[in-house]
């Protein structure tokens, strides 16, 4: 598979995956019992790991790999936080009080990751 399919499949599944994270978070403030929904205990994980494995599989395409390039380690430690505040968002057993502000964080994390993924920067070109 070439970059332009391998970027596709990424862009589609960062979209997926912000979707069906937004989709969780509200459900979850709304206190509507959404892992009783087959789809939306799976397809997260299923998008998440496909969305990884493109990632991984571009940044050997492109040779540029993180904790080489700057702008590639932003984007892995904006993951990491996005994830640690996606498990107090949508935690069961996080306070309601936490959820809100951790998911609009998280939100936030993934603001940051897009714009670092479209200007290649960590301070998003400036």
């Amino acid at each position: 598979m070439n970059y332009a399919a391998v970027k596709s499949l990424h862009i589609t599944c960062v979209a997926l995956s912000i979707g069906l994270f937004s989709l969780r978070g509200v459900l979850q403030w709304q206190d509507v019992p959404w892992r009783q929904w087959r789809v939306l205990r799976i397809a997260p994980h299923v998008v998440d790991t496909v969305l990884l494995g493109s990632a991984l599989w571009l940044c050997w395409i492109i040779g540029q790999y993180p904790f080489v390039q700057g702008w590639l380690t932003a984007k892995v430690l904006a993951l990491v936080a996005y994830i640690l505040l996606g498990r107090v968002a949508l935690g069961r057993h996080s306070a309601k009080a936490q959820r809100l502000p951790a998911f609009i964080a998280a939100l936030c994390c993934v603001g940051y990751i897009v714009g670092v993924a479209l200007t290649h920067s960590p301070t998003w070109g400036r």
